[in-house]
């Protein structure tokens, strides 16, 4: 369990995919979820929001945007604090892909191959809440 009930924006433009996401981190305590199918959604759902999500949880391959891109814009404009991506590619393309958030100054935890492997992703959460 975490801490505290973090503030979740989840993109990923698969319908099943994001409910199978939902469900899995209700079922490990996180409930403040707030699904987007793409990048266009979830700078909206940003851009209402009266303070940053804690975590963006984000598709590499969005139809409208590249995840990386929108984890930077997010970050620039102060609207998380941190991001993970999820992906299909393989490893070498993740590890570049983390090279450039680096590069670009993103607050990107890590990323992870689909399908997710929960032991992992929560590990990642955990960054957030303090729970090393």
């Amino acid at each position: 369990m975490f801490k505290r009930n973090l503030r979740i924006l989840l993109v990923e433009d698969h319908p099943f995919q994001l409910i199978a996401l939902q469900i899995l981190l209700n079922n490990h305590g996180l409930y403040l979820l707030t699904p987007a199918l793409n990048a266009h959604e979830a700078l909206a759902a940003l851009e209402r929001s009266d303070k940053p999500y804690d975590l963006l949880l984000c598709d590499q391959r969005l139809p409208d945007m590249c995840g990386i891109d929108l984890v930077e814009k997010a970050s620039q404009q102060g609207l998380i604090e941190h991001a993970v991506l999820l992906s299909g590619l393989d490893a070498a393309q993740l590890a570049d892909i983390e090279r450039q958030a680096r590069a670009r100054g993103v607050p990107l935890l890590g990323s992870l191959n689909k399908p997710l492997n929960t032991l992992e992703l929560l590990r990642l959460i955990a960054q957030t809440d303090g729970d090393h």
